[in-house]
């Protein structure tokens, strides 16, 4: 007997596997998280070129 391979709908559509439920982030604010993340790439690049312009 083998695993039923069957491709029908999940009902953990909604559930991350072996994630926290307070580190789950809502579909709708995906965008913004990933806004926010790149803000803060944007920050640490500016300071790194900041900091290796007064090296020189």
């Amino acid at each position: 007997m083998g695993r039923d391979d069957s491709q029908g709908k999940s009902n953990n559509t909604n559930s991350l596997p072996q994630t926290p439920k307070n580190l789950k982030i809502a579909p709708d604010k995906v965008h913004e998280e990933f806004a926010q993340e790149l803000d803060e790439l944007d920050l640490l690049v500016k300071k790194s070129k900041k900091n290796s312009k007064k090296d020189k």
